[in-house]
C-alpha cells in the first residue's frame, strides 16, 4: 500500500511540473509569434502615437517576466484574462465552445471504446484466418487516409451526392437536437483511433493467449470466454489504455480540423478565430486548457494501467 501511495505521489509530482513547463511554453510560444499585435489593432494605416497607445492599453510595453507573473497569478485564480477583440473575459469563450467540443469528444470515445476492442478482440479469436486479414487489411487502409482527406470523402458522398447526412452544422442551431449533423464528424474523429486500437488490443490478446498462465488456466477446465475475457483482455487492454489516452491528446487536435470543416462552433472553431485575429489571450486560454487536458488524461491513463497491469505500471 505504501508503494502505490508512493508511486501515486510522484506522479502527481510530475503532473505538476509538466503543468507548470505547458504555462511557460504557451507564454513563450505565443511572445515568440511574428508581427506586432499592437500595429495590427492599430489600423491599416496606424501613426506611432496610436501604436504607443494601443502597447499601452494592452500591456505590451511591460517587460514579458512582468506579464507572465500577472498572468500565471490569474490562472491560479481562476482569470484566463480578456479578449483584445472584443473585451469579453477569456473563459466566456470557453464555456461557448466547450459544450460543441465536450460533445464530439465524448461521443467519440464512447464508441471508440468497444468498437475498437471489439474488432482486436475479434482478430484475435481468429489470428491468421480470413476475418483477421480483413480487419487488419481495413485498419490499415483506414488509417493510411488523412482526417481532411476522409472528411471531405464522406462529405462529397454522404451528404452531397445520397444527402443522408447534413455536409455543415450551419444552421441546425443545438446539436443533440439534430443528432444527423454528428454522424459524418463523429466518423471523421473514429477512423484512424479505431484502427490503432483495434490493432494493438489484437497483439496485446494474441500474446496474453499464448502465455502460460492461459495454458495453465485452461488446463484447469476454465471455460474459454472466462480465460479470454477474466485474464487476458485485462492484460491485453493495459498498453491499450496506454494507446487510448494519447488518441484522446489525438482528437483534440483533430476536433481542430473536423469542427473547421464542418463549421462546428466549437473550441476548435474560437481558437481558429482568435490566431487569425491575434487575440494572444484567447490563445494562451486555449492553448492552457489543451495542455491541461492532456497533463489529466496522461495521469489518469497511468492510473488505470498500474490497476491492469501493476509490475508495468510501477516500472513505468
Amino acid at each position: 500500500m505504501n508503494g502505490l501511495r508512493s508511486w501515486i505521489a510522484r506522479r502527481l509530482l510530475l503532473g505538476v511540473v509538466q503543468t507548470a513547463a505547458v504555462v511557460l511554453l504557451v507564454f513563450a510560444l505565443t511572445e515568440a509569434l511574428p508581427g506586432d499585435a499592437a500595429v495590427a489593432f492599430a489600423g491599416d494605416q496606424p501613426d506611432p502615437q496610436r501604436i504607443a497607445a494601443v502597447r499601452e492599453a494592452m500591456g505590451l510595453d511591460r517587460p514579458a517576466h512582468e506579464r507572465l507573473a500577472d498572468w500565471v497569478l490569474g490562472l491560479l485564480h481562476g482569470d484566463f484574462g480578456t479578449s483584445l477583440t472584443s473585451g469579453r473575459p477569456v473563459a466566456g469563450f470557453l464555456a461557448d465552445g466547450f459544450g460543441p467540443t465536450l460533445l464530439l469528444a465524448a461521443v467519440t470515445v464512447l464508441l471508440l471504446v468497444p468498437v475498437g476492442v471489439g474488432l482486436g478482440v475479434l482478430a484475435a479469436r481468429h489470428e491468421g484466418r480470413f476475418t483477421d486479414r480483413l480487419i487488419s487489411s481495413a485498419t490499415l487502409g483506414v488509417y493510411a487516409v488523412p482526417e481532411f482527406a476522409l472528411g471531405v470523402l464522406l462529405v462529397s458522398v454522404f451528404a452531397l451526392r445520397l444527402g443522408w447526412f447534413p455536409p455543415t452544422a450551419v444552421g441546425y442551431g443545438g446539436l443533440l437536437a439534430h443528432p444527423a449533423v454528428l454522424v459524418l464528424p463523429v466518423l471523421v474523429l473514429l477512423a484512424r483511433p479505431v484502427c490503432s486500437l483495434a490493432r494493438l488490443v489484437r497483439a496485446g490478446m494474441i500474446e496474453a493467449l499464448a502465455a502460460p498462465y492461459t495454458a495453465h488456466a485452461e488446463r484447469y477446465g476454465i471455460p474459454g470466454a472466462r480465460v479470454r475475457y477474466a485474464h487476458a483482455l485485462p492484460n491485453a487492454l493495459a498498453p491499450a489504455t496506454q494507446q487510448l489516452a494519447r488518441t484522446v491528446d489525438w482528437l483534440l487536435c483533430g476536433v481542430i480540423v473536423v469542427e473547421a470543416l464542418y463549421v462546428i462552433p466549437g473550441l476548435g472553431t474560437v481558437l481558429m478565430n482568435a490566431v487569425a485575429d491575434r487575440d494572444i489571450p484567447v490563445v494562451q486560454g486555449l492553448a492552457v486548457v489543451f495542455g491541461l487536458a492532456t497533463v489529466v488524461l496522461n495521469l489518469g491513463a497511468d492510473l488505470v494501467t498500474h490497476r491492469l497491469a501493476p509490475r508495468s505500471g510501477v516500472a513505468a
